[in-house]
């Protein structure tokens, strides 16, 4: 069996990272609004993440923040003349189109694609497909140059890069946070579950708050493209109550690595069925049983899910081959969830090693936990010689990422910034630094 590694790829967060653009239904972008950010501290967070993965034995890789401000879309709104006037315009005009093009969110890179490892497609290639994220105006507008990028990086014949799904409500596609493969071992096959939040076609149950971001057609899409059989696939939609308390993606609700699936019983529409489902094809597409671990919400109310994070912790193996669970540190304060924890490490049989806390409260703030901030790629040693710059994360990587971090990004940022020529030259230098230092060609 040839061996494969999990590689997480991490958005790098960027130096416009800000709470000024609000994102619906998600509990913790509404609570946040308005509030005063700091990109420096976000992004030497999520490096500091990456960094313990990476001493952790965990492969690690980078992706790159997308440039910002993006002014095309302003001009396109009607604003012309020189940068400085489009931004003085803007922010006396349209504020909440001018923080949209300011928006670092494609640092949530969980959003940014859905990806088929080489092991489970009929052509034996790795396809790439990123995201519309029509259902929110401000990551709609990252979807472009994030297919550009991951074209950059994963460069050569192993790699097949799909067109962004038709932008229409239809085919609305949030990325790999709905999407997640089980396995025995990476290199085996695996199953992969698709979850959804509406069906288009065969209209069902339907959040009465919130929206419902996720379409089934959009991944019934992605799975011809992607050439997975019907027998790799199990489709689930969203509970419409889980949506209503602020669960706007599947990761926030469940999560799942190699034959662990650890999952909210409110998770689904009919939970107990999907999970009988996914059993099953597990059994029959692998040969093994899953590990199962349900939380009950008795155990851990969706309430606490949402404010925690729990199930936007990351499940990986470490170099020594034991499980460890990285949670965000909301987890570790909130009493109740760490008396949960404490308990299933202590049962008998528990899938688990370890648990860790990790410090991403300014991605936190935004609706991002760790989960959120990386995108999985399964990748043979041959694939990953295939890769592109300088995107994997080395002890010297990490140090010069840091200094470029440290020198260059804005400390704070809030609305008033935004209309600043002197800021717009800021946040475009820092960028540049970060792609320099990953050896990738700058994009506008």
């Amino acid at each position: 069996m040839t061996p494969v590694h999990e590689v997480n790829f991490d958005g790098l967060i960027g130096p416009t990272h800000n709470y000024i653009t609000l994102s619906w239904g998600n509990r913790a972008s509404m609570d946040n609004w308005g509030e005063t950010s700091n990109p420096r501290a976000a992004a030497l967070q999520g490096l500091e993440k990456m960094k313990r993965l990476h001493d952790l034995g965990v492969r690690q890789g980078i992706l790159p923040p997308l440039d910002r401000p993006l002014l095309a879309p302003l001009r396109q709104h009607g604003f012309a003349g020189t940068d400085a006037d489009i931004l003085a315009r803007a922010s006396e005009q349209t504020p909440d189109l001018l923080a949209a093009c300011y928006s670092a969110s494609a640092m949530w890179a969980a959003n940014s694609a859905t990806i088929t490892p080489s092991r489970d497609s009929t052509d034996g290639k790795v396809h790439f497909t990123a995201a519309n994220l029509l259902s929110k105006f401000h990551r709609s507008l990252e979807a472009d140059q994030t297919a550009a990028s991951l074209r950059t990086i994963f460069t050569g014949d192993h790699f097949r890069h799909h067109a962004v799904l038709p932008r229409t409500e239809v085919f609305a596609d949030e990325g790999a946070a709905n999407h997640c493969r089980l396995c025995r071992d990476h290199g085996e096959p695996g199953l992969h579950l698709f979850v959804y939040g509406r069906d288009t076609v065969r209209p069902g149950p339907a959040p009465q708050k919130f929206p419902a971001r996720q379409t089934r057609q959009a991944f019934e899409a992605i799975v011809r493209r992607h050439r997975l059989r019907a027998s790799q696939v199990v489709f689930a939609q969203q509970n419409p109550a889980a949506i209503d308390a602020g669960i706007f993606h599947n990761d926030v609700i469940a999560t799942g690595h190699r034959d662990i699936f650890f999952y909210h019983e409110l998770a689904y529409v009919d939970t107990p069925g999907v999970v009988n489902r996914l059993r099953d094809a597990f059994a029959a597409r692998t040969g093994g049983s899953l590990r199962l671990i349900e939380v009950t919400d008795r155990e851990l109310p969706l309430d606490l899910a949402v404010r925690s994070y729990l199930f936007n912790s990351q499940l990986v193996t470490m170099a020594d081959g034991r499980t460890l669970l990285l949670a965000p540190r909301e987890c570790e304060s909130t009493p109740r969830v760490r008396a949960y924890l404490d308990e299933l490490l202590a049962r008998k049989g528990c899938p688990l090693d370890a648990v860790e806390f990790v410090s991403v409260d300014q991605s936190m703030r935004g609706g991002g936990g760790p989960a959120c901030l990386r995108l999985r790629v399964l990748l043979t040693e041959e694939q990953l010689r295939g890769v592109r710059g300088n995107v994997l994360l080395t002890d010297e990587l990490y140090e010069r990422l840091r200094q470029t971090i440290d020198r260059t990004y804005p400390e704070s940022v809030s609305y008033a910034d935004l209309s600043d020529p002197a800021f717009f030259t800021h946040c475009r230098l820092a960028t540049a630094g970060v792609y320099s230092a990953l050896a990738l060609p700058s994009r506008r």
